[in-house]
């Protein structure tokens, strides 16, 4: 996908471990475990000796601190050059630290950015970190499944235009349900206006690397893009990459610093192995590993479409507004027509066969599919679906789902003043008219229904009992029952 200057078989920090473990070295260094002989010995045995043996501390051989080019240093050069990045930073803290630390960078206190409405929280709590002020965007939505898609480029367009001070743009592609927005669009009016376009990317780790799949937002133009490698492309959880497109308009120097500030001293080097690992699999083998499972996933497809009740979120949804390609490493279930909501679905996949999907919404049922899927785990799923649809069908017809909120009228104060300032909890009731101190929203799906700033309607209460009846948990709230809501303290006359 990127340059050629290195030898993308090569895994540096990988190495650089594997080297210093296999030298048997004397440790009197942390971590105190000392390569596992210090360890609890059924956590060796559950994590296997090996692992402890390559958790190492920072500076340990130079081999993350040393002059550069040390393994570590040439482990980012490498993602770089395979992801087509000017720069890539590993991140050992999720694509949360890159939201965090993009939020530091290019929206400092008091300086406007455009947010995508139902972005991920950690762009909230970036914002809370960094003092931006947001302006949001509303993605299109498909009311019949509950389901956000992608940004329409013409929205972003009027909304820049009548917001020429906000310099930089969030905006989310892939979707959880594999939906990619139009990206081209959006990349051409941002730039067009001279904003940087940021793409949250973080369930497409593994685009660009397969013609079948839809284009990565590096390849279109995009000025930062955050890949969540853990989550597709065979990196351990927690482990992510922020990639720096070539962009005159991001200061790669002011994003270092801000990734530097949110990382750790200590971090693992279980975590960055995996990454470096990861990019040299899907560099050297993803498009044939992706072709595979591809090839598989279409009779799968086939077979799930047959069963009585389940229909498909898939290629059919590519050409509607806010929606121009469909990754097919997902496998969306919309299971209205069963009779059952999806968590329902999910609960007796999982109870009835140990068949886990990835998450279930009121309507659809989501499966995470990689490359290290067997022909026997997918019949497995086909099987289990096909007889949970039959064992949960109700007469009766569609479920309907929670109905979508009216556009945000914004933030009354920015994020960080609400999340900070002097709170008070009330019943929820009598938060009405009053300023959120907290992020609230219905997971799944995860659209926040409230954020730190925003005003407490009557309408968002009754949206967040709904969502909650239906079956989803609340996300972010300090009272999970949603009794009470913290709230910003009010001046009373003395």
């Amino acid at each position: 996908m990127g340059g050629a200057e290195h030898d993308q078989s090569s895994a540096p920090f990988l190495e650089a471990i594997v080297a210093y473990k296999a030298r048997n070295p004397a440790r009197f260094h942390v971590p105190g475990h000392k390569g596992g002989v210090g360890a609890d010995p059924a956590l060796v045995e559950a994590l296997g000796a090996d692992a402890l043996a390559h958790d190492l501390a920072q500076g340990i051989d130079g081999i993350d601190d040393g002059p550069e080019p040390n393994p570590y240093s040439l482990a980012e050069s490498l993602a770089a050059e395979a992801y087509g990045a000017e720069k890539t930073w590993f991140l050992t803290n999720g694509a949360s630290q890159g939201n965090h630390a993009l939020c530091l960078a290019l929206a400092p206190l008091g300086k406007h950015v455009v947010a995508q409405r139902n972005s991920h929280a950690s762009i909230v709590d970036g914002l809370v970190l960094s003092g931006g002020n947001p302006i949001f965007i509303e993605p299109e939505y498909d009311s019949e499944l509950g389901m956000a898609l992608g940004v329409d480029p013409q929205k972003l367009a009027a909304l820049l235009a009548e917001h020429p001070d906000a310099h930089t743009a969030f905006i989310v592609s892939p979707t959880y349900f594999g939906l990619t927005a139009d990206l081209e669009g959006c990349i051409e009016v941002a730039h067009a206006a001279d904003v940087a376009l940021v793409v949250d990317q973080s369930w497409g780790a593994h685009l660009g690397f397969h013609p079948e799949l839809p284009p990565s937002a590096l390849s279109l133009g995009a000025d930062a893009v955050l890949t969540s490698t853990h989550k597709l492309a065979g990196s351990m959880t927690q482990s992510a990459m922020l990639h720096l497109g070539s962009s005159e308009r991001i200061d790669a120097a002011a994003i270092n610093r801000a990734v530097r500030i949110l990382r750790s001293t200590s971090q693992s080097t279980l975590l960055i192995a995996s990454l470096d690992a990861a990019r040299r699999q899907l560099a050297t083998r993803g498009e044939a590993l992706l072709g595979e499972t591809i090839e598989k996933l279409v009779v799968v497809r086939e077979r799930l479409a047959a069963v009585n009740g389940i229909e498909l979120v898939d290629a059919s949804f590519v050409g509607r507004l806010g929606v121009s390609g469909y990754d097919p490493m997902r496998i969306v279930l919309d299971v209205r027509e069963v009779g059952c909501s999806g968590f329902e679905f999910l609960d007796h996949l999982a109870g009835e066969h140990d068949v886990h999907p990835e998450m279930a919404s009121h309507a659809t049922v989501v499966f995470v599919v990689s490359v290290a899927e067997t022909d026997a785990q997918l019949d497995r799923l086909v099987e289990a679906v096909a007889a949970t649809a039959e064992q949960l069908r109700r007469e009766g017809g569609p479920l309907q789902p929670v109905a979508l909120l009216a556009p945000s009228a914004g933030c009354v104060v920015p994020p960080r003043e609400a999340f900070l300032g002097e709170a008070e909890v009330v019943l929820l009731d009598h938060a009405i008219g009053r300023i959120s101190c907290e992020s609230i929203a219905g997971y799944p799906p995860g659209i926040p229904a409230l954020l730190p700033g925003e005003r407490v309607s009557a309408e968002v209460i009754a949206h967040l009992r709904q969502t909650v009846a239906a079956g989803s948990r609340v996300h972010g709230a300090s009272d999970s029952t949603l009794a009470t809501i913290a709230v910003l303290r009010e001046e009373r006359p003395g």
